[in-house]
């Protein structure tokens, strides 16, 4: 009917307004990346990580901050066991690190990050960087976070990259994913004074933000997108530090890996159902454009999901067509997906030859021919955390295998 199909080309074109917003703001991408002068003061730390079960990993995290480029007295590790069934505690201990006892019940990161900095807030750091427990940090990370905040930043998020790409082509997925936030997501907004994607591991908050917010108070599963609406609400831009480095050890399973996003999926909708009223009162105050830009980025998750009906639109005009139009949806159909592979596997390839300077291993074929599945699966996880929310967390295993095998940034 042809109803239906202009029913389905007028929602298409309304919801490709919200990617037309974001391939602008990837134009900037191509400015040249500024750097943050040498910091003239240098700071005062606290590194938390929120522990559970990661005996296995614990100690590879805490070697990797005791050799951080910085002044040994000026930063402090805590790690905060929750939910342990396992040796997590004594490994940090053993390792050196400072132990903080959640005395409420934890039954997310947020609360054990609420807890422990709920101790710390007037221990007299100057800010505090969240990471998780499987990372690996680059011996920078701390000294180019300060420059970022000598420069003026309140928070500060660094660059995010697989500890184990080669390990599967999942990881390996995950890696390209990362490399296309950096160039498309992260460093674009660096360069136009937007915020970054403050995910959940590797970034630092000063004092003063927490102070604002009356300490860490975030009640979603997830902390992280929470944390970056409440930041713009208060104006307050995240700014990119690329040159501090994290890397994330990934799943190696595709199964645990549509756990976990789909984790992160509901999380973004929850807080979008949570602050889209708030945000948007925020535009017309200062420095609204913070808050603008994390509303889009809110409207983007719901935009993915609602992707599917033009598209079931379009095949029920096709139906009611008869044979000829299911044939047209079929052939359409076919040029749409041959296109969306081959320029997905055209940029998983540029992606991996940006991070790996132009040498290109073979462990990541097959994580480059599989990558647009990857990207793919990304809208039937959306439109699942649409109707039925994720509520509880679960933790994902690791290993600590990568240590050895970290790839150069």
């Amino acid at each position: 009917m042809d109803e239906l199909f202009w029913v389905a080309l007028a929602l298409g074109a309304v919801l490709k307004l919200i990617s037309i917003y974001f391939g602008g703001i990837a134009c900037f991408a191509l400015k040249k990346e500024v750097k943050y002068p040498s910091a003239k003061k240098l700071r005062r730390f606290a590194v938390l990580t929120a522990a559970r079960n990661e005996e296995a990993v614990i100690g590879n995290f805490i070697e990797s901050i005791q050799k951080q480029n910085y002044p040994v007295e000026l930063f402090d590790v805590f790690v905060i066991p929750n939910n342990c069934t396992d040796n997590t505690e004594l490994m940090a201990k053993a390792y050196g690190a400072e132990i903080i006892h959640c005395p409420f019940p934890v039954t997310c990161k947020g609360d054990a990050l609420q807890q422990a900095l709920m101790q710390l807030r007037k221990k007299g750091y100057d800010a505090f960087c969240v990471f998780d427990s499987d990372n690996i940090v680059s011996p920078d990370f701390l000294l180019k976070i300060n420059d970022a905040f000598d420069a003026g930043a309140k928070v500060a998020k660094g660059r995010l990259l697989a500890s184990n790409p080669q390990a599967s082509w999942v990881s390996g997925c995950y890696n390209i994913y990362f490399n296309l936030f950096h160039l498309f997501f992260n460093k674009a907004r660096g360069a136009c004074g937007l915020s970054a994607k403050l995910v959940g591991t590797g970034f630092a908050v000063h004092k003063d933000v927490l102070e604002s917010l009356g300490g860490w108070n975030t009640t979603t599963i997830a902390e992280d997108a929470e944390f970056s609406a409440q930041c713009a609400l208060l104006g307050e831009r995240v700014w990119w530090v690329p040159d501090a480095v994290t890397y994330d050890e990934q799943p190696e399973s595709f199964r645990v890996s549509l756990l976990q996003r789909r984790r992160w999926c509901s999380g973004i909708m929850q807080v979008g159902k949570l602050h889209f009223k708030h945000l948007l009162q925020r535009l017309i105050k200062p420095n609204g454009v913070y808050a603008a830009d994390f509303t889009m980025f809110l409207m983007g998750a719901f935009a993915q999901a609602l992707s599917i009906l033009p598209l079931g639109l379009t095949l029920l005009a096709a139906i009611f067509d008869g044979k000829e139009g299911i044939f047209n949806f079929i052939q359409a159909m076919g040029i749409y997906f041959l296109l969306y592979y081959t320029l997905m596997c055209l940029m998983a390839t540029i992606l991996t030859l940006y991070q790996e300077k132009r040498v290109f291993p073979k462990e990541m074929r097959s994580a480059i021919l599989l990558f647009p599945i990857f990207m793919a699966s990304w809208i039937p996880l959306q439109v699942i955390s649409l109707f039925r929310e994720t509520k509880s967390w679960k933790e994902i295993q690791h290993n600590g295998k990568s240590k050895d095998t970290i790839p150069t940034a």
